[in-house]
C-alpha cells in the first residue's frame, strides 16, 4: 500500500488498538466479524468499489455500511468498518486488504492477552518449516480443486488440539481464503504481523546444533542492540550448516562460526 491507503490503514490500526483495549471488547470475536467482512468486500467487487469511490462523500459511504453490516456484525465491527470506508483508499483492493489484516491483528491481540502470542509466534514458524519441507502437504494445501471444507479438516488433524487456537484460526484463513498470496508469503506475513504486535523483529536463527539458553539470550540481546528494537528469535537446526550460525533478520543474513557469532554478542554486550 501507499499514500492515502498506508494512512487510512495507520488510522484503522489505531481504532482496532482502543478497541481491543476494551474489556467490553472480545478480540478474538471481533476478529472473526473482520474476517467475515473481508470475505463479503472480496466476493462484491462492485461493493466494495461504491464504498471506496472518492466522489461520494465519507459520511455517506459509512452510513451505508452501518445499514449493511448492523444487523450482521457487533456494533465495535460495524463501527470500525464505517470509520474505514470514510478514509480514503488509493485502490478499492486496498481496503479489503486492510480488513483482513485487522483481522490477523485482532486475532493476535486476543493471544497476546492470553498470555499465549509467544506461542502462536512459534506454532507460525514450524507450521512454515512443516510445508516447506513436505512438497505432498504444501500440494495439498493448495490444490485449487479441493474444497474449502477439505482444507479445513486437514488442518484441524494437523493442528486441532495441538496448537493456539489462533494459530488454527489464522492458518487456515490463510489457506482456505489466499486473496493471491502464496503459503509461504502468508505465513511470513503473519510473523511479521505477531511480531509488530510486541514492537520487534523476528531473526531466523539456524544452528547445527540447539543452542542453549545462555547462547540464545546473549545472541537475541545482541541483535536487539545492533536493530534497535526487541528481537524473537525463531530457531531452527540443520546439520548442514557444519558448527556454524545462520541469521535472517528482514532481508539481511549474517553468516558466521557459532563462537565468532557468541563471542561477538559478548563483546557488543560488554561494550
Amino acid at each position: 500500500m501507499n499514500g492515502a491507503s498506508r494512512e487510512a490503514l495507520a488510522a484503522a490500526r489505531e481504532r482496532l488498538d482502543a478497541l481491543t483495549d476494551s474489556t467490553s471488547v472480545d478480540a478474538g470475536e471481533l476478529a472473526a466479524e473482520l474476517a467475515a467482512v473481508t470475505a463479503l468486500l472480496d466476493r462484491e467487487v462492485s461493493l466494495r468499489r461504491v464504498l471506496t469511490d472518492p466522489a461520494q462523500a465519507g459520511e455517506t459511504k459509512a452510513g451505508l455500511a452501518q445499514r449493511l453490516l448492523g444487523t450482521q456484525v457487533s456494533g465495535p465491527a460495524a463501527d470500525l468498518v464505517a470509520g474505514m470506508v470514510r478514509s480514503r483508499w488509493s485502490r478499492s483492493r486496498d481496503l479489503v486488504d486492510a480488513l483482513e489484516q485487522l483481522a490477523d491483528t485482532a486475532d493476535l491481540t486476543a493471544a497476546q492477552q492470553a498470555g499465549k502470542l509467544d506461542d502462536v509466534e512459534d506454532e507460525l514458524f514450524r507450521f512454515g518449516r512443516i510445508v516447506s519441507g513436505s512438497t505432498e502437504l504444501r500440494a495439498a494445501l493448495t490444490d485449487r480443486k479441493a474444497t474449502t471444507s477439505a482444507k479445513g479438516e486437514l488442518l484441524r488433524s494437523l493442528l486441532g488440539g495441538k496448537a493456539q487456537s489462533a494459530t488454527e484460526r489464522l492458518v487456515t484463513r490463510l489457506v482456505t481464503a489466499p486473496r493471491g498470496r502464496s503459503l509461504e508469503s502468508g505465513l511470513e506475513s503473519l510473523s511479521k504481523l505477531a511480531a509488530d504486535r510486541r514492537n520487534r523483529m523476528v531473526a531466523t536463527v539456524t544452528s547445527a546444533v540447539p543452542l542453549s539458553d545462555p547462547q540464545k539470550q546473549r545472541l537475541g540481546a545482541a541483535l536487539a542492540k545492533l536493530y534497535g528494537r526487541t528481537m524473537h528469535l525463531n530457531l531452527d537446526v540443520d546439520p548442514e550448516v557444519l558448527g556454524g550460525i545462520r541469521v535472517q533478520v528482514g532481508d539481511e543474513v549474517i553468516n558466521g562460526s557459532l563462537a565468532d557469532r557468541i563471542e561477538d554478542a559478548s563483546r557488543r554486550l560488554a561494550g
